[in-house]
């Protein structure tokens, strides 16, 4: 185990450049690895209800959202391929020592990847070229792909949580066990956790956009439809996120006390252990939160008499910075997350008894926001995951100041990926508002052009069908 220095210190704090722009990197590549993920499902659910109930509607809102899938699955590409060369610039004693281990979950990733890409290439193609179920089967590849390629990149960080499957000698890697490295502790927990958020993440913007719609009186049934299906995977989704994340948080107490302690304000280890919800803590005591008394400890391990681990028991050198930050962040996650499960609970009750789409603005509104919303809680636990292993790249294996690059041109590259991902962004939003403006404006004869023999009969306005 390797020990801060005073040197060390000063390079930690030369690393804050590559920190920043690899936060900035996953920060902003997350968004689209989420819909590269989950999108494709959520097309190919509006696309089999359009075939198997003949619903032209459907079909419509599927084609049109898998146009959306290829623009942010090429935005994905771009800020994932700048990801893969930041890895061994930014982290060159990550990469030179644990390539060989950190480097086996990455290379499946691309096999998936490319699979990935070859059928969304095909499927969009086949909108106008195959028969309606053999299209439809050609989607499938892209969601399982995405599935998978999720497992793989996860299980490279959740590695870094918990380092397993390699042998090490004199500071070098001897030899290496791919399946341990792929099922490391931290990835039963961390791998679902992901998925279901990018199910959340992008079931619930793409439902945002129409509750957005229904906000401003669009109520045809092509808005409500367009809405319903993305809504209900979302909320399918929220209460099972929240039992992952309940595992998660457990585990992360006996993984990693000195993280958890600071997700929960724990300076001192003990029992009957009091549940901050919000709060700061400073000089040994938090201010502006509720405290529930037990309830910590009652979380841990089912009894308030259960013992949790303060950040006392850790060497202030191996504690993670920004306690408040993490523990805001924890309670930020926690607390988005329980509003999408009421949000989804309160439609799939109206949905069960009354078999109707909600358009009260008191649901519509928070829906419409539901996708930021998860979007900001997935960002949360991301910060709470990777700040909080801090100083540890790989967790009490390699500390961050002998991984980071020394070099000092990094503000540099900063500069030049934020410009980028600026561009991307706008580019992102950009694009697929015009697609909407020209759908809603355009006289439909110009999409119907490229109407499938499956598809919307082109004989009818579209419109009028809604």
């Amino acid at each position: 185990m390797g020990t801060v220095t005073v040197g060390g210190l000063a390079q930690l704090a030369g690393a804050v450049p590559a920190r920043s722009q690899m936060g900035a990197s996953l920060g902003f590549h997350i968004i689209f690895a989420c819909f590269g993920i989950a999108f494709p499902s959520v097309v190919l659910v509006a696309h089999w209800i359009g075939l198997r109930h003949g619903d032209p509607v459907a079909l419509l809102l599927a084609r049109r959202w898998s146009k959306v899938m290829g623009v942010l699955g090429a935005v994905g590409a771009v800020s994932g391929t700048v990801l893969s060369y930041e890895l061994g610039l930014l982290w060159p004693g990550l990469m030179g020592r644990f390539g060989a281990a950190f480097g086996i979950p990455f290379s499946i990733e691309g096999i998936f990847f490319f699979v990935e890409s070859i059928f969304i290439g095909i499927y969009l193609y086949g909108w106008t070229r195959l028969p309606p179920w053999v299209h439809w089967w050609t989607g499938v590849p892209i969601a399982v792909a995405g599935i998978f390629g999720a497992w793989a990149v996860v299980a490279a960080n959740s590695w870094m949580n918990q380092p397993a499957g390699f042998t090490l000698h004199n500071g070098q890697i001897t030899s290496v066990r791919p399946w341990s490295v792929l099922f490391n502790r931290a990835s039963g927990y961390e791998v679902p956790h992901m998925l279901l958020a990018a199910y959340m993440v992008t079931a619930l913007t793409v439902a945002g956009v129409y509750a957005t719609g229904l906000l401003r009186g669009r109520r045809d049934r092509y808005h409500r439809l367009g809405f319903a299906v993305p809504f209900a995977v979302g909320a399918v989704a929220a209460p099972f996120q929240i039992a992952v994340g309940d595992i998660a948080a457990r585990a992360v107490a006996d993984d990693q006390p000195a993280k958890f302690a600071a997700m929960e304000l724990v300076p001192h280890t003990g029992r009957y252990v009091t549940e901050w919800l919000g709060g700061i803590y400073s000089n040994g005591h938090v201010y502006f939160g509720v405290g529930v008394p037990w309830a910590d400890s009652l979380l841990v391990g089912f009894s308030p008499s259960t013992r949790v681990l303060g950040w006392d028991s850790i060497p202030p050198e191996y504690r993670p910075p920004l306690a408040n930050l993490l523990h805001l962040a924890f309670d930020a996650m926690v607390g988005i997350g329980t509003v999408l499960l009421v949000l989804g609970a309160w439609q799939g009750w109206v949905w069960w008894f009354h078999r109707r789409v909600l358009l009260t603005r008191w649901f519509l509104v928070p829906a419409a926001l539901s996708g930021a919303g998860a979007i900001a809680a997935m960002e949360c636990g991301w910060i709470v995951t990777e700040v909080g292993r801090q100083p540890w790249t790989v967790y009490n294996v390699l500390l961050t100041q002998d991984a980071v690059t020394p070099s000092r041109g990094v503000p540099v590259t900063l500069g030049v990926i934020l410009a980028v991902y600026a561009v991307l962004t706008g580019i992102s939003v950009f694009v697929p508002w015009l697609m909407g403006h020209r759908w809603r404006t355009e006289p439909p004869a110009a999409e119907d052009a490229e109407a499938t023999p499956y598809g919307p009969p082109t004989d009818q306005p579209e419109r009028a069908r809604l």
